[in-house]
């Protein structure tokens, strides 16, 4: 087998002496562990050291030479970037020079005469092994796409900063780019990573300012620990600025979060708070910059209870799933047709919680589906059993969360429910809100397809919010067309959401789909709908959701008068 260590190139060594005995005597030290070569004087050893500075590990420099003496090198080095970041080890007989050689950037020194081989050896391995450890250090100390610290060592330092200067009151400061994935499909990669280095050379920029240090923390994530600002809206509106520099043709829009310094309160701590912070303002493109505050932590104190109490919930039926009728209004009087299944939350301490509390929090946690298939159980479980109990079969309608519909193993689970409970697929209806429809569209057709051939009807939840183009609805497979209710509030007093009402139901009218109105309230909406031709409401003015032992009083009374 071929040794690694025996096949690499050897590491290369220069040695500058104005006296030929000297190079001979170092190289012939050298010369069976380090490739070397020779220079004669300061200004021959610039030439090669330009010449090779990607491939020397290290030089050996005689201090008083003719042409260019080894100060004047050690001087020209410091003034390069490129060439400073060699090790160089000094060769002088005067020991007061070794100080000064030092101070000037020099790594360590080697006495002549050169009679102890094996020291001269070893202080150039260790050397060496320093330079390229620091290196290496540096190469992981820095993301290379920004130049700014790499996540775990800027944590380091963060730490560093908290334990070692109480005194210093430091902010954590978390800035996004919002939807930077389609920023990458629409314009390439390429030109997200110039996003990325924008925002970074900016950043870099106002840490040279301040009292800061930055990283880009993940994908397009970046967080700072800095002194507190006056204001911060001025740093974003700075960055942002740059960035709009940048493009005229892509969108990049920036959202940040702060946590203001709290005594004892350690930097990882903080970061976690000011993204949260950053998170609250997602799409919030007239105010991009959120505080985190104490009603912002008691918030996410309870949310990560309700995210931990989730499962037990889930055992201990707390989850109660109520059902708001739906009526057909074009019967005289009107129907009871179906049901929409809603879920309720009593828990044991906090009380009856309602789903704006914890439906939003889950979707954005990804357990939002333990959510959806307590409902569906237990809602296909009522279907049946009010079938058993009435012979009255009431179709009811649950909501299909974006993350379920992506899961390969949703169409199998419905079915077995279906089966389970020898309901027809028609009595289980599909709720899948419009802008669900705008997100992967192509995928979610499939799916929404293979689910209507089955026998599932879909319901377009919330439309009229969702902004899908009227050119994609011919291609949407619902046989629903369910209005946003914000429209229903205003119709008595808004001509322009009777007319949008109007149109919405004649686009239902087109398509050959039944219209949905939720949030029906008045007598004045009810009428306005029955006159427009809308086929079901659901609200208040008939029922607010009902746990199912009070819906089966209005099963009971549409038996009596069927």
């Amino acid at each position: 087998m071929i040794k690694t260590k025996n096949i690499q190139r050897p590491q290369l060594v220069l040695v500058v002496d104005d006296q030929e005995i000297n190079r001979d005597a170092i190289g012939a030290i050298l010369e069976d562990d380090y490739e070397v070569i020779f220079a004669e004087n300061g200004k021959e050893a610039l030439a090669l050291m330009q010449k090779h500075a990607n491939e020397l590990s290290i030089v050996l420099l005689d201090l008083m030479m003719p042409v260019m003496t080894g100060f004047e090198v050690l001087e020209r080095l410091q003034k390069d970037e490129v060439l400073k970041a060699i090790p160089v080890i000094v060769l002088t007989a005067d020991k007061k020079a070794e100080l000064t050689a030092l101070q000037m950037g020099a790594a360590d020194f080697i006495t002549k005469p050169f009679d102890m081989p094996e020291i001269i050896l070893a202080r150039v391995s260790r050397i060496i092994e320093l330079s390229e450890g620091r290196i290496l250090i540096s190469a992981a100390e820095h993301d290379p796409l920004t130049g700014l610290y790499s996540r775990n060592f800027f944590f380091e330092y963060a730490n560093r900063l908290f334990r070692y200067h109480p005194e210093i009151h430091m902010d954590a400061v978390v800035i996004n780019i919002e939807q930077f994935h389609s920023i990458n499909e629409l314009n390439g990669r390429s030109f997200g990573d110039e996003v990325l280095r924008h925002i970074g050379n900016e950043i870099h920029a106002f840490t040279t300012e301040t009292e800061a240090i930055a990283t880009r923390i993940e994908g397009d994530r970046f967080a700072i620990y800095c002194t507190g600002q006056p204001d911060y809206r001025a740093l974003l509106n700075r960055i942002q600025d740059k960035v709009n520099a940048l493009s005229t043709k892509a969108s990049v829009q920036l959202r940040m979060g702060v946590n203001p310094w709290k005594k004892d309160i350690e930097p990882l701590v903080m970061f976690d708070r000011a993204k949260v912070a950053c998170n609250m303002v997602r799409g919030d493109y007239q105010n991009p910059l959120m505080v985190y505050d104490d009603e912002m932590r008691m918030k996410e104190l309870q949310n990560q209870r309700l995210l931990g109490d989730l499962r037990i919930a889930v055992k201990e039926k707390q989850f109660r799933v109520f059902y708001q009728p739906k009526y057909d209004i074009q019967a005289h009087p009107p129907r009871l047709k179906s049901a929409e299944a809603l879920i309720r939350w009593n828990h044991p301490e906090l009380g009856m919680i309602p789903p704006g509390k914890f439906v939003p929090l889950f979707e954005r946690n990804g357990l939002i589906g333990i959510v959806d298939n307590y409902v569906w159980e237990e809602a296909a479980r009522q279907v049946a059993d009010w079938r058993n109990k009435y012979g009255y079969l009431l179709p009811v309608s649950v909501n299909l969360s974006r993350s379920e519909v992506f899961d390969p193993t949703l169409t199998d689970r419905l079915v077995n429910l279906i089966k389970k409970n020898d309901l027809d697929f028609s009595h289980f209806k599909l709720e899948v809100t419009e802008s669900a429809y705008t997100d992967n569209a192509r995928q979610l057709l499939k799916v929404i397809s293979r689910l209507r051939d089955l026998g599932f009807e879909i319901e377009m939840d919330d439309f009229g919010s969702g902004y899908s183009s009227l050119n994609m609805l011919s291609d949407m497979p619902f046989d629903v067309l369910k209005m946003d209710m914000q429209f229903i509030r205003s119709i008595e007093s808004s001509e322009t959401d009777r007319r949008l009402v109007k149109l919405i139901l004649d686009i239902a009218r087109y398509l050959g789909v039944c219209a949905v109105a939720e949030g029906v309230e008045t007598e004045g909406q009810l009428a306005f709908l029955k006159s427009s031709g809308c086929d079901l409401v659901q609200g208040f003015y008939f029922s607010q959701p009902l746990p199912p032992e009070e819906f089966e009083k209005l099963i009971q009374n549409e038996i009596i008068y069927r």
